[in-house]
């Protein structure tokens, strides 16, 4: 068995392809920070697609890792040249591998920040691109204002510091091509955030100012920080994708990526210091990016948070099984119809019906074997973005509200932090050591949860919400999860 490197290219078996392009003449265009599952089925892949075409050849990537659980993807990466197999398997159980080259190099910050720094301070770097979370932006989810306090920043901004966060390495950068009179880079997030760009340039900015006033105007004032909606389904890999792909190729890839077909990037088109081509490799390239972000927020996002939580209170774990029952599909498809729909405006060149369709098509494909846990962590980075902001525009038209706020009550009762049956569920969230408790408390205190105001700012002070809110969760305390959609679906 061949371990996946530059060198074990030519060996690898024709049923695997690998890049055609040389990758010897690759140049660094893009740094980028979260090398996780999705950058590479997504990002990478549209680059290696361009690089297939002999196209976008300076705009290779150089990866970079912030957090200690880097430092795997760090060895992985590294010891295969920053190769992967990317597998893309479909409903009918066909699939579809290919080796991805786009990503030249990788660098873990803790290892040596001033590489880092230095690899964006020098001119060909022109986009820094992000996937760091949805939390990984430091903004308050009620004020909107960036977190001074965090220890990160605070450390940070201490003069002569080692930078140890996103902020603080990508500010010196920027700081350093000002000061050499190199124009600033194209910071560009790929985090699910409606206005993406718009929170990245807020958080950077108010860093910066914290840092250097005069520095936090430039910075304002000469980066660009497009927009962009992204979407593809992909779960977290697993030792049997490893095994399978060491099988069916006979290739050791230490950290491959599987994916469902589908794939969409709306992406707005500001880069001062140009861009690779992607509308060569099906990016759509559009002025006004919100439309399509909304539509992929409040249906496909927040339609994973209606069903993760109902669905591991029934016992399901994966996510086809869950939007395979027609219980589960019928809630779902009622929410997106009745709730979602009528906060969107219409999104040019879709057909919402048809997506809204294709959405349980996609989740129900059983092939990707997408986790429901992986769906319901980080819920508090989550739920305030995706699904809130529905339940607030229809409760100041006059809409409905029943089932998003079902979908809350069913958080809250999953943070409790034991199931149905009185098992233990792992709760994973960065706020758990506060959101279990106060789940625990809601038998006796049925608000406790929702008052959280830095979660929930006001909501509990709506009277039509909080009614609502207390019939749901009764109702999970008493009738359970399953009969809980049961009613919604006759309410419906």
């Amino acid at each position: 068995m061949l371990p996946l490197n530059t060198q074990n290219l030519p060996s690898l078996p024709a049923s695997l392809p690998v890049p055609a392009y040389d990758r010897s003449a690759l140049r660094t265009g893009i740094v980028h920070f979260g090398v996780g599952g999705f950058h590479r089925a997504h990002e990478a892949m549209y680059l290696d697609r361009l690089m297939a075409q002999g196209k976008a050849l300076d705009w290779a990537i150089c990866g970079v890792g912030v957090m200690p659980f880097d430092e795997r993807m760090r060895d992985a990466l590294t010891a295969q040249d920053g190769l992967y197999t990317l597998v893309v398997k479909a409903p009918d159980g066909t699939m579809d591998a290919r080796v991805i080259g786009a990503i030249k190099e990788y660098l873990y910050a803790p290892d040596d920040p001033e590489a880092v720094i230095e690899k964006m301070a020098g001119p060909d770097v022109r986009i820094v691109s992000l996937t760091v979370t949805e939390g990984g932006y430091n903004i308050d989810a009620v004020t909107g204002e960036f977190i001074a306090a965090d220890p990160g920043v605070q450390h940070d901004l201490t003069a002569g510091a080692r930078p140890r966060t996103t902020f603080g390495l990508i500010t010196e950068a920027l700081a350093r091509r000002r000061a050499r009179g190199v124009p600033p880079f194209t910071i560009m997030s790929c985090d699910n955030i409606q206005g993406n760009g718009h929170a990245a340039r807020r958080s950077f900015v108010a860093f910066a100012t914290l840092r250097d006033p005069e520095l936090g105007e430039w910075v304002d004032r000469e980066v660009a920080f497009p927009n962009c909606m992204v979407d593809r389904i992909t779960p977290v890999t697993t030792d049997a994708d490893r095994d399978e792909v060491r099988k069916r190729f006979d290739v050791d890839d230490a950290w491959p990526v599987v994916c469902e077909p589908f794939t969409q990037w709306a992406l707005e088109d500001t880069f001062p210091l140009g861009r690779p081509p992607f509308a060569d490799a099906g990016v759509q390239m559009v002025a006004d990016v919100e439309p399509y972000e909304l539509m992929k927020l409040r249906l496909l996002n927040a339609s994973h948070q209606a069903l993760c939580y109902f669905g591991y209170l029934s016992g399901y774990r994966l996510v086809h099984d869950v939007a395979q029952d027609p219980l589960f599909a019928e809630f779902l498809l009622a929410y997106m119809d009745a709730e979602a729909t009528p906060t969107l405006e219409p999104v040019p060149g879709i057909d919402l019906d048809n997506y809204k369709r294709q959405l349980i098509e996609r989740f129900s494909n059983a092939q990707v074997r997408d986790t429901v846990a992986r769906l319901c962590a980080e819920s508090s980075d989550r739920i305030p973005k995706w699904l809130l902001p529905v339940i607030r525009h229809n409760l100041e038209t006059g809409g409905e509200i029943l089932r998003a706020t079902a979908v809350v009550a069913s958080w809250a009762r999953y943070a409790e932090g034991v199931d149905e049956q009185g098992r233990p569920i792992e709760v994973v969230d960065r706020l758990r050591d506060s959101l279990v408790p106060l789940a625990r408390s809601q038998h006796e205190n049925p608000l406790a949860f929702v008052a959280n105001r830095e979660l929930f700012g006001d909501l509990v002070d709506n009277e039509r919400f909080a009614s609502t809110y207390r019939s749901m969760l009764a109702s999970l305390h008493t009738r359970g999860a399953r009969a809980t959609l049961e009613d919604l679906t006759r309410a419906g």
